[in-house]
């Protein structure tokens, strides 16, 4: 298996390679009690992963003593702790040489001068780092994110694809601000676990292949699908909806119209898990479903959701819902003729079916879990059309879900999206209207980024009633959605930690 690109790791010096944020601290200590100002943890943002300027700035402003004698005192207190007192983090020299025989480049970005950065340079050994970017190297430094691009620069990298490892949450400002995935391990100032942001108690935890998995896109690809009479309307068509879900490499399917036990009879021959929940809906998945949400016993319209754990122990609630077919909004406004206020007012029962959808995975939500909501919602979306604010996708946006295929494609004149019909062209009932075209199988979300999104469709579908052949087993097209998660915050995520490095 290809490992994930890494293209460098930039470190931090001061408390993160070698334990001189103490000797900051002592040194700042020291001239502020000069100055008859006693530190205390108060004061640790105008103090740690600062530069000498801003601390003797701050200072300065406390006492009314001149800065530019404040910053000297502090380069001189500093500076004799450092050639006498430098002493390598655990773990530091063993990632470093970790990471340099695996070919992956390392800069050092530190807030301190280039003098006290020269004197560490040579303790630890000038030529671990292929480039070192000091306060001396910057118009601006930390917490600004010009040290970290800078370094990028230097080493002709992105951002993106590199780990940050700091120890400050002024450093990790700066970090973030510059696009890296970040590795906290807090020295004095603690720093709390966020998305994108590893923290964890030591260099000593930390291997290469975990950075690689930092900056490795971990994705989820979710699928809406609506089965159709649970396929049989098409010949063979267990096989070809197995086809077309291997094919998709979809993750999780949200299913409609399973007409029983699709839900349970896809997931046995994919050895994934389910959910079924009434004789419509249900959910397959192939990571383990740690709860089940919603009514079990919901009637053919209606929502039901799982609650699935990743390979990480990451959670989130995926659910799937179908909705009401009647009346069907675009042939009012296409055969009918009617007026947007009409159309509108025509949406009551699935407008209420949404609500109620809406309500019940608020119920279930746990804290800050992302959430999907798969669907079939017969009913167009107000992203896609000007002259009719259509509520029931409204609805689920101003319930904080959003539309993960609009995210991908925002234009919808260019990319319309449509899944309804890949089988129908003109109306079913002999008239020779054509059958109108759109958007309403959906893949909604909330706390998830999404990467990709597209509807799919295998082959070329012949269309009705002369289906029986097709290899495309639905009368809607799927919508697949492929998110990037989060990292899981805290001690043991989204790396594998172990004593040796390598691996």
């Amino acid at each position: 298996m290809q490992r994930p690109t890494l293209q460098a790791v930039l470190f931090d010096m001061d408390g993160t390679l070698v334990d001189t944020e103490r000797l900051w601290w002592e040194a700042v200590e020291q001239v502020a009690d000069g100055l008859g100002h006693g530190l205390t943890g108060a004061d640790q943002p105008e103090v740690l992963g600062r530069p000498v300027e801003h601390t003797a700035a701050w200072l300065g402003g406390i006492t009314g003593a001149p800065v530019r004698e404040i910053a000297e005192e502090l380069h001189g207190e500093f500076a004799h702790r450092v050639r006498t007192g430098i002493v390598p983090r655990p773990g530091a020299t063993r990632l470093l040489d970790a990471l340099a025989r695996d070919g992956v480049p390392t800069a050092l970005v530190t807030a301190s001068p280039r003098a006290v950065a020269d004197t560490v340079l040579r303790a630890l050994g000038a030529e671990r780092f292929a480039v070192s970017v000091t306060a001396d190297d910057t118009e601006h430094t930390k917490p600004a994110p010009d040290p970290y691009l800078a370094a990028c620069r230097a080493l002709g990298v992105e951002p993106a694809a590199c780990v940050a490892v700091e120890d400050t949450p002024t450093g990790v400002t700066s970090a973030e601000a510059a696009g890296c995935a970040v590795l906290a391990v807090p020295s004095l100032a603690p720093i709390a676990p966020a998305a994108g942001r590893t923290v964890l108690a030591s260099l000593e935890e930390v291997t290469p292949d975990g950075l690689r998995a930092m900056v490795a896109p971990r994705e989820l690809r979710v699928m809406s699908w609506n089965l159709w009479c649970g396929g049989t309307k098409v010949d063979d068509h267990r096989a070809k909806q197995l086809k077309v879900i291997t094919e998709t490499g979809a993750d999780v399917v949200g299913l409609q119209e399973t007409y029983g036990d699709s839900a349970r009879e896809l997931a046995d021959a994919l050895g994934w898990h389910h959910h079924r929940a009434g004789d419509n809906l249900g959910v397959i998945s192939r990571y383990p479903v740690t709860a089940r949400l919603g009514d079990p016993d919901v009637g053919f319209y209606g929502g039901t959701g799982v609650r699935i754990r990743l390979d990480d122990g990451q959670q989130l609630d995926v659910w799937t819902a179908h909705l009401d077919y009647t009346p069907y909004g675009p042939y009012e406004a296409c055969f009918d003729g009617l007026a947007a206020d009409e159309l509108i007012a025509h949406e009551g029962v699935r407008l209420e079916q949404m609500r109620e959808v809406l309500r019940r995975i608020d119920d279930a939500a746990d804290g800050a879990l992302p959430v999907v909501l798969t669907g079939d919602f017969n009913a167009p979306s107000h992203l896609d059309r000007q002259d009719v604010e259509w509520p029931v996708t409204r609805a689920a946006e101003e319930a904080g879900l959003r539309d993960s295929y609009r995210e991908a494609h925002p234009d919808p004149a260019r990319e319309p999206g449509h899944t309804w019909s890949p089988v129908h062209v003109l109306h079913e009932d002999g008239s020779g209207r054509p059958e109108p075209q759109d958007r309403i199988d959906f893949v909604l979300h909330r706390g998830l980024r999404v990467l990709d999104s597209r509807t799919v469709v295998s082959g070329t579908p012949r269309c009705w009633p002369d289906v029986a052949g097709n290899d495309w087993p639905s009368d809607h097209a799927a919508v697949v959605t492929t998110f990037a998660l989060p990292p899981a915050a805290g001690p043991g995520a989204a790396q594998p930690a172990g004593p040796t490095a390598g691996g």
